[in-house]
């Protein structure tokens, strides 16, 4: 029988070492897992309404997007219909002058009956050719019957708009000679709201927003009162849009200015700041862009 071999020494145990690995490995995966799990429950730090409403709006978006496209399809189709009525009305007349010069006499006819032959062959061809501007006429009518439908049915329903957001003033409150304009800043754009009457829509980009007639003409107007504040509205895409509008406006003009976040897509409401927000004249069409004041 095999008998055990005798031991040369004392012998070292890894069983504990190995106990220790194996609970630290398992406390890291499960620290891991529940990371992950709360990171994704934060869904970005938006609520499903806003996520909901945020998808809508995209979807509006590329409504909107294929309204255009049809709109400029119906122009060019009523374009076409316009000239080919044109042309009809032009080959009408050209058919009773050639009618009446059959008809006029018939020793005329007999005298020229070659000429009277090339005539009626020109009559037939135009009366074809009118009956084919006809057809066409036809067609192209209801091609826009059916580019109206279109539209129409991918107008957005009133039940799917999002709802308005409400700009409300935040802080202590602004004294009564503050005077508050607004600008919007979005993706690619920002617009001047209601500062002379109406919107004014500008690209965002540093060569347009150094240019613009408009855009400069509302920042010298502003920076004529000491009392007035540019109040920024930011979208969730328009950070970038603001840096370059504030920028020129803080930098070039010393124009004091605040930014406000804009959560969701709906209409902006400002009508909390009713007694606080300023006017300017309109710009002058054609005018050259009014320059910065001198740097001291």
């Amino acid at each position: 029988m095999a008998q055990r071999r005798a031991s040369s020494g004392e012998e070292v145990s890894l069983f504990p070492f190995l106990s220790i690995l194996a609970c630290l490995i398992g406390a890291l995966v499960l620290i891991i897992v529940v990371l992950v799990v709360a990171q994704a429950g934060k869904a970005e730090g938006r609520t499903p309404d806003e996520i909901r409403m945020a998808q809508d709006y995209q979807k509006m978006q590329r409504e909107i997007e294929e309204r255009k496209k049809l709109d400029v399809i119906l122009k060019e189709k009523l374009a076409e219909l316009e000239k080919l009525q044109k042309e009809a009305e032009e080959t009408e007349q050209r058919y009773i002058k050639l009618r009446k010069i059959l008809d006029s006499s018939k020793e005329v006819q007999e005298q020229n009956k070659e000429i009277s032959q090339k005539l009626q062959k020109e009559l037939d061809d135009l009366l074809t050719e009118v009956e084919g501007i006809k057809r066409q006429q036809g067609l192209t009518q209801e091609e826009i019957k059916k580019l109206l439908a279109e539209i129409k049915e991918r107008q957005v329903p009133p039940e799917k708009k999002v709802p308005p957001v409400v700009v409300q003033p935040s802080g202590s409150g602004m004294s009564d000679e503050t005077k508050v304009y607004f600008v919007e800043c979005s993706s690619g754009s920002l617009k001047i709201m209601g500062a002379w009457g109406e919107d004014y829509r500008l690209a965002s980009t540093a060569s347009v927003v150094v240019a613009d007639v408009s855009f400069n003409h509302f920042l010298s107007e502003v920076a004529k009162d000491k009392n007035s504040l540019v109040l920024f509205l930011i979208r969730d895409d328009g950070q970038a849009a603001f840096n370059t509008g504030a920028g020129r406006a803080q930098n070039d003009y010393k124009i004091r200015i605040g930014k406000l976040p804009i959560p969701g897509r709906g209409q902006l409401d400002l009508n909390l700041f009713a007694k606080y927000r300023g006017k300017i004249p309109a710009p002058t069409p054609g005018a050259a862009a009014p320059e910065p004041p001198a740097k001291p």
